[in-house]
């Protein structure tokens, strides 16, 4: 039974990317999302591997479950605590679809500034460049 604030994850990116804006919760985050075992982690066990108390980590918990990126579940007398993959996996395709739309925008800019170059460099070569009229290279006016 999954219980707490996370149990209806909120969806909203800015509530997730605020939750890991913390180098605690984000090192918490990487533990659970590093444990192999399919029962979770309690507070007391995460606290053993940072250099912060047993209660600072269930604040920590609380703010990753209320963002949807961490469920909790009792065990016993235990509260158990996972990270929640499919939460994790959607908010990284959502980061690559921005980075997908940037790649284009910027592969667009590339070939446009490949484009003016290509002609730059052929006007120059063909005399167009130089500012005379009749591109013989003489910087003379007409008739003098």
């Amino acid at each position: 039974m999954v219980t707490g604030p996370g149990a209806a994850a909120s969806g909203s990116p800015v509530t997730a990317f605020a939750a890991l804006a913390d180098e605690t919760r984000w090192a918490v985050l990487e533990a659970l999302a590093g444990d192999d075992g399919a029962a979770g982690l309690t507070a007391s066990v995460l606290a053993e591997g940072l250099p912060v108390t047993r209660q600072a980590i269930a604040k920590h918990l609380a703010v990753l479950e209320g963002a949807g990126l961490v469920e909790s579940r009792m065990v016993g007398r235990e509260r158990r605590y996972r990270a929640l993959g499919a939460e994790l996996t959607a908010l990284g395709r959502r980061l690559e679809r921005i980075g997908d739309a940037w790649e284009t925008r910027l592969g667009r800019i590339a070939r446009i500034a490949e484009g003016i170059a290509s002609d730059t460099a052929s006007d120059t070569a063909s005399g167009t460049a130089s500012g005379t009229a009749s591109g013989t290279g003489s910087d003379t006016p007409r008739g003098v």
